[in-house]
């Protein structure tokens, strides 16, 4: 909570990055955060127009209990469910365990009549905030002032987000940079969310599209110095400091229930150097500051690769093989870091074309070969490699993505909104 004196200092806040963001970790791990949709089964609206109830989603998964993998189940305001899993050692292992918590918790939601669905934007384009929280409360506040975008970040969109180790002190560049140049290929080969309420939106992220109409001093790129070529790479912490200090403060927390929207442009430096009404920033305000911002590449003593659409079974657990096999196996690591250097900065044509972008679809070919090579080595079993090969088979080969299958089996216009979970569980099996 804010202190009446000033209490930090810009070299502070780089110093605490650096200590709390940037700790050396390298172990091979993987953690994954499966966001998921709740709709009506089929896709449909209830009966009447009904929407989905969250508090009878709530229940059913709390009494599902402690999930067999240790993972925690979470909402995000629109009632999203996220399944978040603790770190594993390689993907085989992170995304087992995910898998078989998430066989849990779908029957669970399934015998209310709703279906979890694996895609970036709400089939129905219905989402509604229905978390009651003072974080998210404020946070509503806060984009309301900037347009709708917020709103529909918010409740409509789904991701997966896949985390890897942040690497040791000479390697923590490197990673960081890959991360970045890396980050569009994922995009665009990933991106799932080509329909607004059954009509296609012109792109095949949706949902990238909706976070670039958010404020950008937390939602852009942290790193300017990904597309550098071979030169030398610019300290993440620093860079990671450099971001948290421009970005503006999207609330201050004047008691545990109670959080404050602050509208006007606050950039924090200027919080620290001027202060606020309520006071200035503490090491507390700090780290919470830091949990709102939203960039496609997050350090939080780990890099969260937060671009990457929300995927039906079972292309979700490709997203976490390659990304684990891009970062972990060296040979494939160096591979990815040449291949990604003419696409890096290609964000907005990885959302709006997907692998439809020559470059983007020539720098996929060489990751994905690159991965498929290098996931035996990382112990992954056949399954798994089944499953990446498949989608190179079906996507990447072909400078395709799941939102070109979605956009093939919706008669878009016509007939209402598609009946999104048939469709991805139809592009999916196909394979």
């Amino acid at each position: 909570m804010p202190s009446p004196h000033r209490r930090l200092r810009a070299a502070d806040v780089e110093s605490f990055i650096r200590t709390r963001c940037f700790a050396p970790a390298e172990h091979g791990r993987i953690g994954v955060e499966l966001e998921r949709l709740v709709v009506s089964a089929g896709g449909r609206r209830h009966a009447g127009g009904a929407r989905a109830d969250h508090t009878a989603v709530a229940r059913a998964v709390a009494a599902v209990g402690p999930l067999p993998g240790g993972s925690r189940v979470t909402f995000e305001p629109g009632g999203q469910v996220e399944v978040s899993s603790p770190p594993h050692r390689g993907p085989d292992r992170a995304c087992a365990v995910t898998s078989a918590d998430l066989a849990v918790v779908d029957p669970a939601v399934r015998r209310l009549g709703l279906e979890l669905v694996g895609a970036g934007l709400h089939p129905l384009g219905e989402g509604r905030q229905v978390v009651d929280h003072p974080r998210y409360r404020a946070m509503a506040a806060y984009f309301d002032a900037q347009g709708g975008c917020g709103r529909t970040m918010m409740c409509s969109t789904a991701s997966l987000q896949v985390n890897v180790d942040i690497g040791d002190e000479g390697s923590q560049a490197r990673r960081w940079r890959l991360a970045h140049r890396l980050g569009p290929v994922l995009l665009g080969a990933f991106a799932n969310s080509p329909l607004t309420a059954g009509v296609a939106n012109g792109s095949c992220s949706g949902r990238a599209g909706v976070w670039a109409g958010i404020d950008a001093s937390r939602t852009a790129s942290a790193d300017s110095g990904s597309g550098s070529g071979a030169g030398e790479v610019e300290d993440p912490a620093r860079a990671w400091a450099r971001y948290t200090l421009a970005a503006r403060v999207m609330m201050l927390r004047v008691s545990d229930n109670e959080m404050v929207p602050v509208v006007r442009p606050l950039p924090f430096a200027r919080w620290i150097d001027e202060g606020h009404e309520l006071g200035f920033p503490t090491l507390e305000d700090l780290e919470y500051h830091l949990s709102t911002l939203f960039p496609p590449v997050r350090a939080r003593g780990w890099l969260e690769l937060r671009m990457i659409d929300s995927l039906p079974d079972p292309w979700w657990q490709v997203a976490v093989a390659v990304c684990a096999a891009l970062f972990d196996d060296a040979e494939a690591a160096e591979e990815a870091a040449r291949a990604t250097v003419p696409t890096a900065g290609l964000w907005t044509e990885a959302a709006r074309f997907g692998l439809a972008h020559p470059a983007l679809g020539a720098a996929a070919r060489a990751c994905f070969a690159s991965a498929l090579d290098a996931l035996p080595r990382l112990g992954a079993g056949a399954d798994l490699v089944s499953h990446v090969a498949a989608f190179v088979d079906r996507f990447v080969d072909r400078g395709r993505c799941p939102a070109d299958d979605l956009l093939d089996a919706a008669v878009v216009g016509r007939a209402g909104p598609v009946e999104l979970r048939t469709t991805v569980a139809a592009t999916a099996e196909a394979r």
